[in-house]
């Protein structure tokens, strides 16, 4: 073994043996706290990632009233809004069929899909997590042994239980297939993600280079930069052109997002089309790391908090 990498495996072991915050995300994600009560849970996970107490009496920061929104906001209809192929229904029923993604198929094991009867190219994803997504350009190149060990570990996943986002917990593992798909870039689907406070679109999120090296570039509806990001950086460089409807995104997201005090509306933009990909509640799981950090109260201060924790039930 490398002396570099035996050095990283020493300093990996000390770190879990000296830092319990990072031990507690280390073992949750091995599953070992699925019992642990969701408010509990919750605060380790929040000072695990961000290294500093939850506060539910008062949540102020973004992350804090997206959490506070995890564990009190239990409208049944977002079960369905977060399954990746109910979505759709809702999505055709709230704007028109029109602005949804179309679907090849859906199954509820990988041995069902039938590969010689999809294009060939498509996209597979799993209904009820983050992640579970494969990319095929050409099918007749596809790896359907690594594919089907990716999917099948998606399957057997439970979401909910490492973020305690509640919506997934009853979402039946399923897979869709959905056309391969891509913008004026001719090379990728750039995401648009607009974030939408008490039904009110405040700005979108551009995400690229998604498979390559992440970047995010956050723009008023006037396409200001707005010059803040997460762990993912941002590359104004890029030059990423305003998309000809996005003030039909801002409107879409306010009839996507009316009556629910903080819902994410993500877009994909080809040409004069447009296609709403998911519907997020919880992004990042509300353990954002904003730079500036300021940003975190910020857009804090922009959502308003209407379910109350002791009408939780």
């Amino acid at each position: 073994m490398k002396l570099s990498k035996l050095n990283k495996y020493v300093k990996v072991g000390m770190k879990f043996i000296t830092d319990v915050d990072y031990r507690f995300y280390t073992y949750a994600k091995l599953g070992k706290y699925n019992d642990m009560p969701d408010e509990e849970y919750t605060k380790r996970m929040y000072k695990a990632n961000l290294g500093k107490s939850l506060n539910l009496e008062n949540p102020t920061t973004f992350n804090e009233k997206l959490q506070y929104l995890k564990l009190y906001d239990h409208n049944p209809k977002y079960i369905k809004m977060v399954d990746k192929f109910e979505a759709k229904k809702f999505i055709a029923e709230t704007v028109g069929e029109q602005f949804v993604v179309p679907t090849l198929g859906v199954w509820n094991r990988f041995e069902d899909i039938e590969f010689d009867k999809l294009p060939s190219s498509f996209v597979l994803k799993c209904t009820h997590d983050s992640g579970g997504i494969i990319i095929c350009k050409d099918k007749r190149k596809l790896d359907i042994k690594s594919v089907r060990k990716k999917i099948k570990k998606h399957l057997n996943k439970n979401y909910y239980y490492l973020w305690r986002e509640w919506p997934y917990k009853e979402v039946p593992p399923r897979i869709i297939a959905e056309p391969y798909m891509v913008d004026e870039s001719g090379v990728e689907l750039k995401d648009y993600k607009v974030f939408c406070f008490n039904g009110k679109a405040e700005y979108v999120e551009v995400d690229f280079n998604r498979f390559i090296e992440h970047k995010l570039n956050p723009y008023d509806f006037d396409w200001t930069p707005l010059h803040f990001c997460d762990k993912s950086p941002n590359d104004y460089d890029a030059n990423i052109p305003k998309p000809r409807r996005l003030e039909d995104m801002r409107r879409l997201s306010e009839l996507l997002s009316k009556g629910i005090d903080f819902l994410r509306v993500d877009f994909y933009s080809i040409n004069d089309l447009i296609y709403v990909g998911e519907l997020t509640f919880y992004p990042g799981s509300g353990v954002i790391d904003f730079n500036p950090p300021e940003m975190d109260l910020y857009y804090g201060n922009k959502l308003r908090i209407t379910i109350k924790k002791e009408d939780f039930q």
